[in-house]
């Protein structure tokens, strides 16, 4: 039982995590169509804040597993 728990927990992170990074590409890519001449940062700016989402992620999937013993 505790592993099923375990499972959805990792599941639940790495939906959210596909949301947010989903979000923060869609929203990138209509500043990058308002503004063409900020596409540098813009695009520097969607890099961390989908590398810091997936870090996230990650750090809830591992706590998901480490939940198992």
């Amino acid at each position: 039982m505790i592993g099923s728990i375990a499972a959805l927990g990792a599941g639940l992170a790495v939906i959210g995590a596909g949301i947010g990074v989903g979000q923060i590409g869609g929203k990138a890519v209509e500043g990058i169509a308002r503004q063409p001449e900020a596409a540098a940062k813009i695009q520097t700016a969607m890099i961390i804040a989908a590398a810091l989402v997936e870090g996230v992620a990650l750090f809830g999937v591992v706590v998901s597993f480490l939940g198992l013993k």
